[in-house]
């Protein structure tokens, strides 16, 4: 190994962890403590800020300095930037030029072989299914609630509810806790104040007032895991998991089944029929879901999902207008 590819191979090293052993690193390089301490010593050289611990759980650290040295990006962290930074539109962050500009910035710098690993990826960024267009989120409103979360202080805003106009209300107080994005679009889960419990806010809907009230502890979110409790909000539980769940065999392939199933469970009975788990959050939109695939179907169980074809049925005959035939 030369000691330009040595030292490239370091520097990755030292991007991909807090701290390095200089044991790890000489192993890790093949080579001796000494040389490493060299390396080191070239690197701060360049540029880079290298703090050194002494003792048996010393090693090296890459801190951050007052000026941007030169990045190193690997084969796959190239592609990953490539990616995060074109499908970014989907986010509803509102820093797409922002983006490109970055994206056109990092391939300036690349080698050859990098850049043209990084034009291969090319992403035509498509809003989910059924999910609408992303709403963004102005970056100062996202950098002002992430600077509140970061410094444990509470948030106070204004916030605009759909068909609820709050001119004259005094601002949200609330801990902030956690950013979350779905779907393209951005919400705060945080502890309100003054309604003494968790709330979800749209953050394209929030506008922060500045000062930020006093520094808070921060409470546990129930469960432990603010993206789990979100998920479990967004399907109306207090768990992550929906509250209805059934079976149904289809009269359709397992193949044309997976690509819609979401997060069902589909198993192949033979080559033209499959079982269909899933779950939603009440029997009969469960027994609706299913009939999106349009084919002929059977019900496994449980009864309160038959019961809820049944319901369905009637319905749907009342609709178009008939009777309901009886065998």
């Amino acid at each position: 190994m030369t000691t330009t590819s040595r030292l490239l191979a370091l520097l990755s090293l030292l991007q991909t962890h807090r701290d390095w052993p200089g044991p790890a690193l000489a192993a890790r390089l093949d080579t001796s403590a000494r040389t490493v301490r060299r390396d080191i010593d070239r690197l701060r050289e360049m540029g880079y800020r290298i703090d050194a611990t002494r003792g048996p759980d010393g090693g090296y650290r890459l801190a951050a300095g007052s000026e941007l040295p030169p990045l190193l990006f690997d084969e796959d962290q190239t592609v990953a930037i490539a990616i995060a930074l074109q499908t970014v539109s989907t986010t509803g962050a509102g820093v797409n030029d922002a983006a490109l500009r970055a994206l056109a910035t990092i391939r300036q710098v690349m080698p050859s072989p990098l850049r043209h690993r990084l034009d291969a990826v090319e992403v035509t960024a498509l809003p989910r299914v059924g999910g609408g267009p992303a709403v963004t989120a102005a970056p100062a409103v996202l950098d002002a609630v992430s600077r509140a979360i970061r410094s444990r202080e509470v948030l106070r805003f204004d916030y605009a509810s759909p068909g609820h106009p709050d001119d004259d209300a005094p601002p949200r107080r609330t801990e902030p806790v956690q950013l979350i994005a779905s779907d393209g679009r951005w919400y705060l889960l945080g502890w309100d104040r003054d309604r003494e419990d968790w709330r979800l806010y749209r953050v394209d809907r929030l506008a922060p007032r500045t000062p930020n009230g006093p520094r808070f502890t921060p409470r546990a979110v129930p469960g432990g895991d603010a993206g789990e409790f979100v998920a479990a909000r967004f399907r109306g539980n207090h768990v992550n998991e929906w509250a209805c769940h059934g079976t149904v065999i289809l009269d359709l392939p397992a193949d044309d089944v997976r690509p819609f199933a979401g997060d069902g469970i589909v198993t192949a009975l033979d080559s033209a029929r499959c079982t269909l788990y899933a779950g939603s959050w009440s029997w009969s939109a469960l027994a609706a879901s299913f009939g999106r695939f349009d084919a002929p179907m059977r019900v496994v169980g449980p009864p309160e999902l038959a019961a809820a074809f049944e319901l369905l049925a009637s319905r749907y005959a009342d609709a178009a207008g008939r009777e309901v035939s009886e065998e």
